[in-house]
């Protein structure tokens, strides 16, 4: 059985004029991806390893989610092709993961995530939003068989944040 996290890369900040691969994080992202992280460890595998795109947000995410989870930055595997919007390329990068490996957290971009996630679970999923967290497991052997799993969970910021209840106006969790 073969399990995959996917995080989509924390919200990022348009106020200065980077290229995009050059964009850092906004203040919410940053604040978003400690509440994801400090939100999932119940849901991580024993082992795993770590891969990231090279796009200076999802970098940061990573390293952030790594600092909470006490996963060690110089595990982190950083891959140029993870710089993708395109689910098929992300299919590509996830199905020539070493067998050797079970489970992999991967940290990457939309709409490549989301599109994945739509073909390769079995839970229709609108938008994985920013910091958002899928968990997906593969009854297959080897990585490069892997088809239609299963989305065992979603967790998004939102699902953390205190919000006021259209109904009372009070403050809900």
């Amino acid at each position: 059985m073969k399990k995959l996290i996917l995080i989509r890369h924390a919200k990022s900040s348009w106020d200065a004029p980077l290229i995009d691969k050059d964009r850092p994080l906004s203040a919410r992202g940053i604040n978003d991806a400690h509440l994801m992280a400090a939100n999932i460890e119940q849901y991580l595998p024993e082992s795993y390893i770590v891969w990231s795109s090279t796009a200076q947000r999802t970098k940061n995410t990573a390293y952030i989610f790594a600092e909470t989870l006490f996963i060690p930055q110089d595990t982190i595997v950083f891959k140029d092709d993870l710089y993708t919007f395109d689910e098929k390329a992300l299919e590509r990068v996830i199905k020539s993961c070493d067998n050797q490996y079970d489970n992999l957290i991967l940290f990457g971009h939309n709409d490549a995530i989301t599109n994945f996630v739509n073909i390769f679970g079995n839970q229709e999923v609108e938008n994985v939003p920013t910091s958002g967290f899928v968990y997906l497991t593969f009854n297959e052997a080897e990585w490069k068989d892997i088809k239609k799993g299963k989305t065992e969970k979603l967790l998004f910021p939102r699902d953390f944040k205190k919000h006021d209840s259209p109904l009372t106006g009070k403050q809900v969790y």
